[in-house]
């Protein structure tokens, strides 16, 4: 089996973050559930990535990382928006 590379650790942390916010389904349970407290520290374990990896990355794997935290941001805040209105009504 190959080592796995930078690029696949992301793309694997990006993976739960995305079942957790219900973006895809659970490989295990093949339904889509939202757990926001685990995709909020998922998304926190990448940004904690790209803080201390900062300068050692290739252009390619920086895209990537920023490319995947923007889209995850953007999706938790949504998702997060959207459970303040459920529950104020």
């Amino acid at each position: 089996m190959e080592k796995p590379d930078f690029s696949q650790i992301i793309i694997t942390l990006a993976q739960t973050a995305y079942v957790h916010l219900g973006v895809i389904e659970d490989p295990f349970s093949k339904k889509k559930d939202k757990n926001l407290e685990q995709a909020k520290f998922t998304i926190d374990m990448l940004d904690i990535l790209k803080e201390k990896t900062m300068g050692n990355l290739t252009k390619e794997e920086e895209n990537l990382l920023e490319d995947i935290l923007y889209d995850l941001h953007m999706k938790y805040l949504y998702e997060t928006e959207q459970n303040d209105k459920s529950a104020n009504n």
